[in-house]
């Protein structure tokens, strides 16, 4: 978690003596009138503000951008609180039960992380200058795509027959690993897309039980699992299994002939937000050297002006049809893969 903590201008303490009062009231406006200009409201200056952002999204992405926006807006301190979906949840719970959310943007792994939040009325609806950067299925009307999350397939790389797409998995010869989808935003992603998906349907998941898969915690403990050679092949996130190739684990990512799964990373404005600068945030993000940073990071850009390997077919969730049947989805996934 990194705190980016607000510079304070401390209040004037009422002091004691026997000043005249014509005095003391002379001293107050001088010191009241220096205490502006050194928080830097008066007229004509950069007036401060604090923007807090709670978020999912990786350090290094989460860093990297704080920082341009910062040296872009001197003006702006940046208070970040990052932790996994989970967490980043449960303390929005625990303040709206206090009270109210203390948060003025919302940026999260997957669309699923805040689809309640705008439900409930707390993202604030509104465009973007730049939103003709978002196409329009990786956006809604109160948030916005600002990074894309692939689902791939990795295997051993001294696999005798490197499965190549989906379906390859059922019928493999070794344990295959999957993420779990009540853990992992990304992974229900997969969920919602292949229980939805008439190529594939819940039956997809039997078929990869059948053959003997195993469900683990995240997308990362895949690439691990695989690397260490307790499996032969599965689902994971393509920058996660890029990395592994690029430190020499014994891996491969491949790229499914039907397509990888495509995720994108939302932000929205807290609708109770009283900061000047969240939407100026949320346009910083959308814009080129927020993107360009992103994609610095390993993670692939929403835009597409920004410098970027060429991919291959990229399938997109039903979002909104995943969300409102998010309940039935997981509850037929665990008569597949247990609880």
């Amino acid at each position: 978690m990194i705190r980016r903590k607000q510079r304070r201008c401390a209040r004037p303490e009422a002091g004691g003596g026997t000043a005249p009062r014509v005095a003391v009231r002379t001293v107050a406006v001088l010191f009241v009138a220096l205490l502006v200009t050194a928080c830097g409201t008066g007229a004509g200056g950069d007036s401060e503000d604090t923007l807090r952002i709670y978020t999912s999204v990786t350090q290094g992405t989460v860093d990297a951008v704080v920082e341009g926006f910062e040296m872009a807006n001197p003006g702006v301190t940046v208070e970040v609180f990052r932790a996994p979906t989970g967490e980043v949840a449960a303390r929005i719970a625990a303040e709206l039960r206090e009270g109210g959310l203390q948060a003025d943007i919302l940026w999260m792994t997957d669309p699923l992380s805040v689809q309640q939040y705008a439900r409930d009325g707390l993202l604030r609806e509104w465009t973007p200058d730049n939103i003709d950067v978002v196409r329009e299925d990786y956006r809604t009307s109160s948030f916005f795509g600002t990074r894309i999350l692939n689902l791939v397939i990795v295997a051993a790389a001294d696999l005798d027959s490197i499965p190549q797409d989906w379906d390859d998995l059922t019928d493999v010869d070794g344990v295959v690993a999957i993420p779990d989808p009540g853990f992992a935003g990304s992974a229900f992603g997969a969920l919602g897309f292949f229980a939805l998906s008439p190529e594939f349907g819940i039956d997809y998941y039997a078929s990869l039980r059948d053959n003997g898969a195993v469900q683990v915690r995240s997308p990362g403990d895949v690439v691990a699992g695989v690397a260490e050679g307790l499996y032969v092949a599965g689902i994971t996130l393509d920058r996660t299994a890029r990395a592994a190739v690029d430190k020499g684990s014994p891996v491969v990512m491949v790229w499914p002939e039907f397509g990888a799964i495509s995720i994108y990373s939302p932000i929205g404005v807290v609708d109770a937000s009283e900061s000047n600068a969240a939407e100026s945030f949320v346009e910083y993000v959308l814009g080129k050297e927020a993107q360009t940073a992103i994609a610095s990071t390993g993670w692939q850009p929403i835009r597409t002006d920004i410098d970027w390997p060429e991919l291959g077919v990229q399938r997109v969730v039903d979002w909104g049809q995943a969300f409102e049947r998010q309940d039935e989805l997981l509850a037929e996934y665990h008569t597949v893969f247990g609880g």
